[in-house]
């Protein structure tokens, strides 16, 4: 009788194993929106006593996601000189684990903007129409505020395509029903383990990458849920 129970239950396990692969699979099959996902988060100048004015982007990390594959097919990562406040407090260094000389000598905000990303974008075939693709950010700050608010004192227009993005605790909250605090509860609560510095802006990407992964491995439809006009 035990071994039939065993025999019984094992078989249960394997069929719901297998119901539970068809349904992930299903949902995971769900059609996107856009094809790319573009995960983004700036690192920016700060002090724990004096917040710098203007605070400026020191990292500007962006990794491209193919919403079908799921695979990371490529990557934007350059350090930012600022222009007004070129030196680092020793806070910002202790947080973001970035050193002065990974600053030192590197391209400014506005040569970012005019030609690395425009000319990483066209590489990558995110200037054609047909691939469509969202940024995804955690929380809306980094184009909500940082980015608008530095353009505004260098008298600059940030591209369109900045103008839309998807706030990934958006996402988890429609998947969870839960609104998160940040990055590091949306990775516990999913499973997933966190990789390398917190505050790092291309780790944070990374660890926000996989987020998005697993939420459409669990039937998640990325959609723009912010507008900023221009």
């Amino acid at each position: 009788m035990k071994v039939q129970f065993q025999i019984a239950h094992q078989c249960c396990k394997i069929h719901t194993r297998k119901v539970l692969g068809l349904y992930n699979r299903e949902m995971a099959n769900k059609k996107q929106l856009f094809k790319y996902l573009l995960v983004l988060d700036f690192e920016a100048t700060c002090d724990n006593k004096h917040q710098p004015v203007p605070q400026e982007i020191i990292e500007f990390p962006v990794i491209k996601i193919n919403t079908t594959t799921l695979e990371s097919e490529a990557i934007f990562h350059t350090y930012v000189e600022p222009d007004i406040n070129p030196k680092l407090s020793p806070f910002c260094t202790e947080l973001t684990g970035i050193r002065q000389s990974q600053i030192d000598g590197q391209p400014h905000l506005t040569e970012v903007l005019d030609k690395m990303v425009p000319a990483w974008m066209e590489q990558h075939g995110l200037l054609d129409p047909e691939n469509s693709s969202l940024f995804v950010t955690c929380g809306d700050w980094d184009l909500k505020t940082m980015l608008p608010s530095q353009c505004s004192y260098l008298k600059k227009q940030p591209a369109d395509y900045f103008h839309k993005w998807c706030n990934i605790k958006k996402a988890f909250c429609d998947v969870t029903s839960k609104f998160p605090r940040g990055m590091m509860e949306m990775l516990t609560v999913l499973g997933i383990p966190h990789t390398g510095r917190h505050h790092s802006g291309i780790d944070d990407c990374t660890n926000i990458g996989n987020i998005a992964k697993e939420l459409i491995r669990r039937g998640h439809v990325f959609k723009q849920t912010y507008y900023r006009h221009p």
